[in-house]
């Protein structure tokens, strides 16, 4: 789980980029946008979902950065607003440890 929450933490994209993902998962549902971007059949939790998205977007990035012709901004989004709305998801339903 913790490893979940670094790599939300340090995910770090472009304003314009960040700012369209938080706009599209104000709309977001589980349901069409969560198996649009991972496949369809059964939906896994949020905490199995995660990982998957940020390994999906990871690779994204690293195409955006190198400017590789096959480089989808769509797709990038889809799957950011995918990763966004999953990460308020978890941050809700996660515990809160005491301190």
């Amino acid at each position: 789980m913790q490893n979940i929450v670094n790599r939300l933490n340090n995910l770090r994209r472009p304003s314009l980029l960040t700012r369209a993902a938080q706009q599209g998962a104000l709309s977001y549902s589980r349901k069409h946008h969560l198996q649009r971007v991972l496949g369809y059949g059964n939906l896994p939790k949020t905490a199995e979902a995660l990982p998957r998205l940020l390994d999906m977007e990871e690779q994204l990035e690293e195409q955006r950065a190198a400017d590789y012709a096959g480089y989808s901004a769509v797709r990038h989004l889809d799957v950011l607003i995918a990763t966004v709305a999953e990460a308020q998801i978890f941050r809700t339903l996660r515990p809160v440890s005491p301190t």
